[in-house]
């Protein structure tokens, strides 16, 4: 099983070490791709102004314009302690013990703006660029420049890829047809009624990681995580009218947990 998730927008400060490009996970396929949109990223930064606009940065975050132009020498974490916001409050990876961050790091990949997919164990600096952002030096819209960079890209033959990501960062590394599944996020509220999440669908996507990666679930299709969820207090399903693999929560507030309890583990 491998669960794709999205980066996020705020990142941890600090690290030890330098960036590696080399050592960061698919290399080989993406080394070209890495390489053209770090120097269109640190020749944008050059000037605030620009870089203010296109990176989308106000007054007070504009020092975060800095971390581009330290990549090299900043220092490095793994990618899953280096970004914050509530997808990565709920999973919590700081918290997890030794077994569980051993499945984290095999299991899940992260999509990142600046460097393509990297594994969760990749050690990486802070920066500042999103997925629709642009970067002019770059000479082409930067999703496309993913999406192409990734067409080559060896997904594990006959790998679960349970795809977390949103619809923008989906797009910069697109699955084989077939290769892999979405999921849907949904509130049941009182009455039985079910609606969309926006904001905290985040949040329960982290927490299905978090129980995932506590119960060290060896999962290898969409039929095994549907009957892995209620041993771990979760409710997931296919939804009749459309066949959508759809995780369904009564998240409805920060800081509260998926499904009815936080069992596993």
């Amino acid at each position: 099983m491998l669960v794709l998730l999205p980066p996020s927008e705020t990142k941890r400060a600090g690290g030890s070490g330098r960036l590696s490009a080399e050592e960061l996970s698919h290399g080989d396929a993406l080394a070209e791709a890495r390489a053209r949109v770090r120097a269109a990223l640190v020749a944008l930064s050059g000037d605030e102004e620009t870089a203010a606009k296109a990176l989308k940065l106000g007054v007070k975050n504009r020092g975060e314009l800095q971390r581009n132009l330290e990549l090299g020498t900043s220092g490095t974490m793994p990618a899953i302690d280096r970004y914050t916001g509530v997808l990565y409050d709920a999973l919590d990876a700081a918290t997890l013990d030794d077994a569980a961050r051993a499945w984290i790091d095999r299991n899940v990949l992260i999509q990142s703006a600046l460097f393509g997919l990297i594994a969760a164990d990749d050690e990486i600096p802070a920066y500042r660029v999103s997925g629709g952002s642009r970067l002019p030096d770059l000479g082409a819209p930067l999703k496309r420049v993913w999406a192409e960079a990734h067409a080559d890209l060896p997904w594990p033959e006959g790998e679960f890829l349970l795809d977390l990501r949103s619809k923008d960062y989906a797009q910069l590394a697109p699955l084989p047809a077939g290769a892999g599944e979405a999921l849907a996020v949904v509130q049941r509220g009182a009455d039985g009624t079910v609606r969309a999440l926006n904001h905290f669908n985040k949040a329960a996507k982290g927490d299905l990681v978090r129980r995932l990666a506590r119960s060290g679930a060896a999962i290898a299709s969409a039929d095994e995580l549907i009957a892995w969820a209620p041993g771990a207090g979760l409710e997931i399903l296919r939804v009749p009218e459309n066949g959508q693999l759809t995780l369904v929560t009564d998240l409805g507030a920060p800081g509260a947990r998926s499904g009815t309890a936080d069992t596993a583990g």
